[in-house]
């Protein structure tokens, strides 16, 4: 067999192992859960795991299942920037199944590419616990960002994956603000 077309066949039998370890799971709203444990890596090295790490700050995770979702996420990170949302934000890439895993050195490399390296601690990626966020997320529409505002203690109390909307970074802002501002000192028992 000539190598090249060697090279096609074992893409292909990759491709169809992969498609097939990824399964479609209905996009679900989880306003009022608390995120489940999961853990990645942070394009910097750095081992994180959610929510434990968010250090008790509000947070906002904008998950992407695909490469095509980046163009989504891009647009959340430049309107929240742009807002000056005053928020710890990850972006975090999310590619489930077996196969991808096996290349996570090389899609991070290429990542890393891509995204100056002063970024790179907020982006984390996650390949062996990713079935928990698809879980948790949905992966149906998988073009569009899962964009999560957590509180403190890691509960989702702001959600949107219906695509990049300015109104809705808009609510998001405000919604980071409400959650951030301190809360009136309550008044004592008389």
């Amino acid at each position: 067999m000539h190598r090249s077309t060697a090279l096609l066949a074992l893409l292909a039998l990759a491709a169809l192992v992969a498609a097939g370890c990824a399964t479609t799971v209905p996009n679900r709203d989880p306003v009022g859960e608390v995120l489940p444990t999961f853990a990645g890596t942070a394009l910097d090295g750095t081992p994180r795991t959610f929510p434990r790490d968010l250090g008790g700050k509000p947070t906002v995770l904008i998950v992407a299942f695909t490469q095509r979702g980046q163009f989504d996420v891009d647009r959340w990170l430049l309107g929240l920037v742009q807002l000056e949302t005053p928020v710890q934000l990850f972006e975090v890439p999310t590619v489930e199944g077996a196969i991808p895993g096996l290349f996570a050195d090389t899609i991070d490399e290429g990542m890393r590419g891509g995204i100056p390296s002063e970024d790179w601690g907020g982006v984390v990626t996650v390949y062996d616990e990713a079935e928990t966020l698809v879980n948790f997320l949905g992966n149906a529409k998988d073009d569009n960002g899962r964009v999560l505002l957590l509180d403190a203690s890691g509960k989702v109390v702001w959600f949107h994956d219906r695509g990049y909307s300015a109104a809705r970074v808009k609510a998001l802002d405000t919604a980071v603000r409400a959650a951030d501002a301190p809360k009136p000192a309550e008044a004592a028992p008389e």
